[in-house]
């Protein structure tokens, strides 16, 4: 009842408080004989509207409408009660009133512009012919260098939610979809406030994320048949969380792809595990320009060995556990890794270390750490437009490591793309170009799925696509062959 009706920011009840809010505003200026009736029936709706709200979690964006609810209800409801004791009704005067209204108008207004604003997310529908279930386990990885150096004589182990995206059979019509951030809405909002901290947001700004929910079902079967699926492993931003490309994870797992996204601990924003712990971020710049690239460098590292790590735990599913519904049922002999920003560097870092990995999807990540020697793999790059406030070393660093491949790779630039235009940013963040692009709410996702369903369909399952002219639908392509390949 309280979730936003499709196509628009509000929820039926906000929207009535809204309407209730308006009709109390313009009550003033209505014939007489109409007065009384119109505020007593806006009355009406807003004790209902209000009380439904309130029961089920009030939104930020209705607090300047329920401000002028008190206001404007005040001086509604004044005459009526003057005539009822006998007084003569007291009204403000035009001059006062003509402001007054306009005023609260605006107000009213803000409510709607906010909500839409920063509305809870709505997710594309996945456009595949699978269903789309989804799991989330607890792996380890081993401890990394850094880890054991703070506790010597230990070994530690890496604790790593992972969350699995997959093609699913029916389930039924009133099956509970995922929340977007967690496990749980209680998981969620510890995530959605992470987060806020991490980009030094105020809190109640994502109020709207643990209230979303995604397009897949918990525990959902597997899709009939016997047949394998082949596997993206996939890396978030920095301080990002593991669910940041839900609507991409969906529509890929709605083709036939398993996605399996990593929650880095001590680099995503918050990982929550299963015995109630929530692992903080550590990642801080600090502003000196060498110790940046050395940290920067160090993160892809670690972030490079958990993708290794999920994709040994992907080849050993037992049945039995929570994941062993997919056991037998992953193709790990076609696998991509794949990341956004600092997750795209340690994407192509653990396809350069690990042959099992088949192709690298890179979105608009710059390539930390070294870029000699030549490696395997097909990478597929999406980049926003790379102009002068753009890092100048981004596009040179990025062809080099393109043109290190044995195999050709391609550069997608996107027109009116930003850097979070990749991610699940534009559906709940303000349409501002400097923020999410300029691509509207779900055009980036189109965009980003399509291109890299067409680059791992060619790579990843031999399909006869003409990776060129697939790509060039998306945005100016750049291909790079091979040294000696024409």
């Amino acid at each position: 009842m309280t979730e936003p009706t499709a196509g628009l920011p509000l929820s039926a009840p906000e929207a009535l408080t809204v309407l209730g809010a308006l009709v109390l505003v313009l009550a003033r200026w209505l014939p007489d004989r109409l007065r009384g009736p119109a505020a007593l029936a806006a009355g009406a709706l807003l004790a209902g509207s209000v009380t439904v709200l309130v029961a089920t979690g009030l939104r930020w964006q209705l607090v300047p409408v329920l401000a002028v609810v008190a206001v404007a209800g005040g001086f509604a409801l004044a005459p009526l009660l003057a005539r009822r004791s006998g007084r003569a009704p007291w009204r403000a005067r035009w001059w006062l009133a003509v402001p007054g209204s306009v005023v609260c108008a605006a107000l009213v207004a803000t409510g709607p512009v906010a909500a839409w604003a920063f509305p809870v997310p709505e997710f594309p529908a996945p456009s595949g012919r699978f269903p789309v279930g989804t799991e989330t386990v607890e792996w380890s990885a081993p401890a990394t260098r850094t880890e054991r150096e703070k506790q010597p004589g230990t070994a530690v182990p890496r604790p790593l939610v992972v969350q699995l995206w997959y093609p699913a059979g029916r389930s039924a019509p009133d099956s509970r979809r995922a929340p977007y951030l967690g496990r749980t809405e209680a998981e969620a909002r510890t995530v959605s406030a992470a987060l806020a901290d991490y980009t030094g947001v105020p809190g109640f700004l994502l109020d709207g994320l643990p209230r979303a929910r995604s397009h897949a079902v918990p525990g959902a079967p597997v899709a009939d048949g016997g047949g394998r699926f082949p596997v993206v492993v996939f890396s978030p931003g920095l301080g990002g969380v593991r669910t940041q490309n839900t609507a991409w994870a969906e529509e890929l797992a709605s083709r036939g792809y398993v996605v399996a996204s990593v929650d880095h601990p001590y680099d995503s924003a918050a990982v929550v595990l299963s015995d109630g712990r929530t692992l903080r971020t550590r990642v801080t710049a600090t502003g000196d320009r060498a110790k940046d690239r050395a940290l920067a460098e160090e993160w892809t590292r670690t972030r490079a060995a958990d993708l290794r790590a999920v994709l040994t735990r992907l080849e050993r599913l037992e049945p039995g556990r929570a994941e062993g519904r997919l056991a037998g049922r992953l193709d790990v002999g076609r696998v991509a890794a794949a990341g956004h920003s600092i997750g795209g560097a340690a994407a192509l870092q653990a396809a350069r270390q690990d042959s099992r990995f088949d192709a690298v999807v890179d979105l608009d990540g710059f390539p930390h750490g070294p870029v000699g020697g030549r490696f395997e793999q097909p990478v597929l790059a999406l980049t926003q437009e790379i102009g002068r406030g753009t890092d100048p070393d981004y596009l040179p660093r990025l062809t080099r490591v393109l043109e290190r491949s044995d195999t050709t790779s391609y550069r997608l630039t996107v027109p009116g793309a930003a850097h979070l235009t990749f991610t699940d940013a534009p559906l709940y963040l303000p349409p501002v170009p400097g923020i999410v692009g300029s691509l509207g709410r779900t055009e980036g996702h189109r965009i980003t799925a399509g291109a890299t369903l067409s680059f791992l369909d060619a790579t990843l399952r031999r399909a006869p696509v003409d990776l060129p002219a697939a790509l060039s639908a998306h945005g100016e392509v750049t291909v790079h062959r091979p040294e000696g390949a024409r």
